[in-house]
């Protein structure tokens, strides 16, 4: 949900399923089953394209915004939280191996691609 209310600007249609995917790092089936939860607590709505009627936009409900401004809220405490905890130095050494680690996952991809994805691939 936090994705999603970052993502969506005011204006903005809402994001497609395949937009989520790939800022969530997941397989569409697996986003789509996300969603089929939210919508069902009625965290977010599913509207098609009004340019593209085969195109499907997500949005946060009112309810949905709310919990993610909470989520996000907590998330923020937390953080501030860990960096008391760690002192300044520590913060700093942190976040420089967190940025060093996104780095190296974003060049390497880590194999992810090649990991079956259903479990059903015979040379598991």
């Amino acid at each position: 949900m936090i994705c999603i209310a970052r993502n969506t600007h005011f204006g903005k249609q809402g994001l497609k399923v395949s937009e989520i995917s790939r800022l969530l790092g997941l397989t569409p089936p697996t986003v789509t089953q996300l969603l089929n939860s939210l919508e069902a607590k009625e965290l977010v709505f599913r509207q098609a394209d009004p340019e593209d009627r085969r195109v499907v936009r997500v949005n946060l409900t009112e309810r949905g915004c709310e919990v993610a401004k909470k989520a996000k809220k907590h998330r923020d405490e937390i953080l501030s939280k860990l960096v008391d905890y760690l002192g300044e130095e520590d913060s700093d050494r942190l976040a420089d191996l967190l940025i060093k680690v996104h780095t190296f996952a974003q060049e390497h991809r880590c194999g992810l691609e090649q990991l079956p994805t259903n479990g059903d691939e015979s040379n598991d």
